[in-house]
């Protein structure tokens, strides 16, 4: 089944920290944007021929808009770097459907948040949810500076109104880093942690958290922690609407072999991160490289993403 794909209208660009960029995204026909749940993606498909997936940022309430926020890479392949040299206000660009990997648990007794850097934008999305529902909420937001924090005013005004929910740390300022095991420590029994930043931040936060029920535990990677490199012997797939069988060599993806045969399947960081390339799983047991299926879900076996996944049998017979 072929994506679907949203025309918006890139409405507004604002500066929201140094080296930071939000994108104010509207209908073309300027009615409402379908529904999502905070802590959602979305991808964004580059008149560059680029897909890249961003978390979106506003309300869900605002449904007359996305707004996702960007920083810009040094290191960027391609799409950051475009995101900010191309003069974009006013150009249409093609957009998925929210996706949401990383959802907020609502009706708990609190969220404890922990952001670093541009981790901060599903997390902005959270907080906002969670002022309209009137949910307890901490945020531990650590980056470099005060210039390079995303949204730092409006987190300001946050914690004016109600004053310690709100912690930053400026490393350059404070001098250290944000200490993640005391933040963790701090949360209450029964709170429900969340984490979005860079990779050592999500391995101190995953091992803060160890004692912690799983499903209390909630982490967002934007970047694969290592390349994630097929292993293992070669195995086959069966396309269940088709029947059609076909052959994984060694150091091969499930998914370029498929692309490669011409079936169609969506895809967008192909690092196991972004979750667009999850397919069901009807028979067989996959060998799981992702980073967004919880461990509950890699147990029952009934969803992979094939931009990093193999088998641990010698077929699976999956539903695209």
């Amino acid at each position: 089944m072929a994506e679907i794909l949203v025309d918006v209208l890139i409405y507004s660009v604002t500066a929201e920290a140094r080296g930071i960029h939000s994108f104010d995204l509207r209908p073309v026909d300027g009615g409402l944007l379908p529904a999502f749940t905070a802590g959602s993606h979305i991808d964004l498909h580059l008149p560059n021929g680029l897909v890249r997936s961003y978390s979106l940022v506003n309300a869900p309430s605002q449904r007359h808009r996305y707004v996702v926020a960007v920083s810009r890479d040094v290191k960027s392949s391609g799409g950051s770097r475009y995101l900010f040299e191309t003069p974009l206000v006013g150009k249409t660009i093609r957009i998925g459907l929210p996706r949401n990997n990383f959802a907020l648990i609502e009706g708990v007794s609190e969220a404890v948040l922990v952001a670093g850097g541009i981790g901060i934008t599903p997390l902005y999305c959270m907080i906002q949810r969670m002022e309209e529902i009137g949910a307890n909420w901490r945020l531990h937001y650590g980056a470099r500076d005060r210039d390079s924090a995303a949204f730092r005013v409006e987190l300001e005004k946050l914690e004016s109104a109600q004053p310690g929910r709100v912690h930053f740390n400026f490393d350059l300022e404070e001098g250290h880093m944000l200490d993640i095991a005391a933040a963790v420590a701090d949360a209450p029994a029964g709170a429900h942690l969340y984490c979005c930043g860079p990779i050592p931040m999500l391995e101190a936060f995953k091992a803060a958290c160890a004692a912690r029920p799983s499903e209390d535990v909630h982490l967002e990677y934007f970047a694969a922690p290592k390349v994630a490199a097929p292993t293992g012997c070669a195995f086959t797939v069966t396309v269940a609407s088709s029947g059609q069988t076909y052959e994984i060599p060694q150091g091969r993806t499930i998914l370029e072999v498929l692309i490669e045969q011409g079936i169609y399947a969506t895809s967008s960081c192909r690092a196991g991160v972004c979750g667009a390339c999850e397919v069901a799983v009807l028979e067989g047991e996959p060998d799981h490289k992702d980073y967004v299926l919880s461990d509950a879900e890699r147990a029952s076996n009934k969803k992979m993403m094939i931009c990093v996944s193999g088998s641990k049998s010698a077929n699976l017979l999956l539903e695209l």
